[in-house]
């Protein structure tokens, strides 16, 4: 069954595709709610630009407008947590260290906020990176009902290939268009930036689609503007993360 589904996983061709085949599969082991997060803009203080996020999830649009958009997730344990380590965590310590009275005040905030949208009992996972620049966690939310003893005990049985299926869909998001809060390159951008990657000159660039270098260098720009970037250089490298460039369309 682990491998039929990973299978899938791999076949996948868009996120939405991805994502809605791995929230079914994860709702089968109990967990009916997730919340994925992706950057590779980390900083040392911080995970970088909130633009810059790529986020996926089938919570409430009301509580991913607090959590997310609000800002709350800066104080969550377990999306600290996951900054700092990697591996699976059980919601267990959490509530470990909110009886021992070991969470801040924010944190505590956090936490009774989950607490009242039904989010008591689950489990997050921090997926390892090559660049200290990038972060990839998720949060598997139990569905109502099912304490965090039953989660562990599931846990116990099924937590190395639940483990193993999230590793794999971390790894496809990574291979698929996946765009951020920004708005999305244009076709005529990609196609600027992916000719710059290529090494070719805004003459050799405007020569090869049969417009002026002026018409080029405002694609390059536009581009820039979008991406929120200083450089052309910049701009397709961080297009190239973004799977917006050289990259097979759907």
């Amino acid at each position: 069954m682990t491998l039929d589904h990973v299978r899938a996983i791999v076949a996948t061709r868009t996120v939405e595709e991805l994502w809605s085949l791995h929230t079914r599969k994860m709702a089968e082991f109990g967990f009916d709610r997730l919340i994925y997060g992706f950057t590779r803009f980390r900083t040392a203080n911080s995970f970088g630009d909130r633009d810059d996020f790529f986020v996926l999830s089938n919570l409430s649009e009301d509580y991913m407008r607090t959590f997310i958009d609000d800002g709350m997730y800066r104080d969550a344990p377990m999306v600290r947590w996951a900054a700092e380590h990697e591996g699976a965590c059980s919601w267990r310590e959490l509530k470990d260290r909110y009886a021992r009275g070991e969470l801040t005040p924010a944190e505590v905030r956090v936490v009774e906020f989950n607490r009242s949208m039904g989010m008591s009992a689950g489990y997050s996972i921090a997926f390892s990176d090559i660049s200290v620049r990038a972060k990839g966690a998720i949060g598997l939310v139990a569905r109502c009902g099912m304490d965090q003893d039953a989660v562990d005990a599931m846990w116990d049985r099924h937590g190395s290939e639940i483990l193993l299926m999230n590793d794999v869909m971390h790894l496809k998001v990574q291979n698929l268009p996946c765009s951020s809060t920004r708005p999305p390159l244009t076709p005529r951008q990609r196609e600027v930036l992916e000719w710059v990657g290529d090494g070719k000159t805004a003459q050799d660039i405007a020569t090869i689609l049969g417009v002026t270098p002026a018409t080029v260098e405002k694609h390059l720009r536009l581009a820039r503007e979008t991406l929120d970037v200083e450089t052309t250089a910049q701009a397709v490298l961080k297009a190239w993360f973004q799977n917006q460039i050289f990259s097979a369309r759907p």
